[in-house]
């Protein structure tokens, strides 16, 4: 895939091999297919995303659906590493001024001029580097019923900060972190059930999820008092998020209702959703792990690596949480009316119209399931094996946002691989 950005092309590059075997990778036999042992059920993915000298991401990961061959438990293993860059202010100083001087002179149009010369103001003093690795396991529970699992996976990332000034970490002294170190340790437990009876277009069934992720409770050990700690010093106010510390609670739900018989039938889908991202010291509240909100929860490399997306359609992405008002809480709440077009065993097209409402906020005791900013809109889904789930969105947001006077009003979104 490709797309387009305020440095150029970004592309992507994901080979996912889906009937791996990783116990015949060194003993070559009739299971292999070219270059690749396969037959065991594994998936291997490998992907590569750059946009040149300023974003390069890798990421390889392994799953195992039958772990040990002889019960339905699932093992995957994964690692990333990624590097952003910025661009330099002078970039900015001379794109400005030599387009407006091209527009209101003459010599050229508004978008001439030093905009497209980006290259020259490449700026690698200013970075971040992340890298990381997790490893999961997975079981298949026979009680309360057959549809239940239970997982857990332990994971760990470090971001290295290089005059970066785009995580918004404030720190005790009132400067913003730019620059050091941060690590994120943690462990993440989720039970599920899922009695859904299609994956591409369920009539029936539901979707439950209930999920706890926590890291040591650093701060608990340090005998630190955080409220003064660094005031008079940027190293030692920064060394406060060395080990980011949290606990994160979400829970998600979908309901999936048929409203006639028979395989082409209209269908309602609820979906009910909401997060807490808490703290051990108030004073060393994590900055990483938070929710960005609205849009089509398709967000670009610029806020990834700091917070979860959540979509909420007829809003632009992020808006509920702008830089610098990172969501701690949010809430997510909707209906969609579904109607086959097409269901085949290669291509699938629905279309359907929904409702939703959702919110998000800065501190979880501002939690209000009540507040919820509204929106209604239609839209298209269709499924191709080789690229996966596409679609469009018109949705239409209802109410006002961080303190603007106009409503949200008409807003499209595009899904691409899967929805949010």
């Amino acid at each position: 895939s490709a797309g387009w950005g305020q440095t150029g092309v970004i592309g992507k590059l994901s080979l996912k091999f889906t009937n791996f075997s990783m116990s015949n990778l060194f003993h070559k036999s009739d299971n292999y297919r070219g270059f690749l042992p396969q037959g065991d059920g594994q998936t291997l993915t490998v992907s590569g995303q750059t946009n040149g000298s300023y974003y390069q991401s890798y990421s390889l990961s392994f799953f195992d659906p039958w772990f040990g061959g002889k019960r339905p438990n699932s093992f995957s293993v994964s690692a990333f590493y990624s590097i952003q860059t910025d661009i330099s202010s002078n970039y900015y100083n001379s794109a400005y001024m030599n387009n407006y001087y091209n527009l209101f002179s003459g010599y050229g149009s508004y978008y001439g001029g030093g905009y497209n010369n980006y290259e020259s103001y490449y700026d690698p003093d200013k970075s971040i580097q992340m890298y990381g690795a997790s490893i999961g396991w997975g079981k298949r529970l026979r009680w309360p019923d057959d549809y239940f699992t239970l997982s857990a996976e332990l994971s760990y990332q470090r971001f290295i900060l290089k005059d970066w000034s785009y995580l918004y970490i404030k720190l005790n002294n009132g400067e913003y972190m730019s620059t050091g170190n941060c690590n994120n340790l943690s462990l993440n437990l989720t039970l599920a059930r899922n009695s859904t009876d299609n994956p591409i277009f369920p009539r029936r069934g539901s979707e439950f999820s209930a999920s706890v992720q926590l890291t040591p409770p650093y701060s608990l050990f340090s005998n630190k008092d955080y409220s003064v700690y660094g005031k008079d010093d940027y190293d030692e106010a920064a060394s406060m998020f060395n080990w980011v510390e949290y606990h994160k609670w979400k829970f998600k739900s979908k309901t999936y209702t048929a409203l006639t018989g028979g395989q082409k039938c209209p269908v309602i889908m609820t979906r009910g959703e909401f997060g807490l991202l808490g703290h051990y010291n108030k004073y060393k509240k994590s900055p990483f792990e938070t929710f960005y909100m609205g849009g089509d929860g398709m967000t670009g490399y610029s806020t990834s690596y700091a917070s979860e997306t959540i979509a909420l359609r007829g809003y632009e992405n992020g808006s509920l949480t702008p830089y610098g008002s990172e969501g701690y809480a949010y809430i997510r709440l909707g209906a969609e009316l579904r109607y086959p077009l097409m269901l085949e065993n290669s291509t699938s097209i629905y279309a359907l119209g929904f409702i939703e409402g959702g919110n998000a906020w800065t501190d979880v005791s501002k939690f209000n399931p009540f507040q919820l900013k509204r929106s209604a809109g239609l839209g298209v889904r269709i499924f191709l094996p080789m690229i996966g789930m596409m679609g469009i969105d018109w949705a239409y947001g209802f109410d006002k946002i961080n303190g603007s006077r106009q409503y949200s009003g008409s807003q499209f979104h595009f899904i691409l691989g899967q929805e949010f």
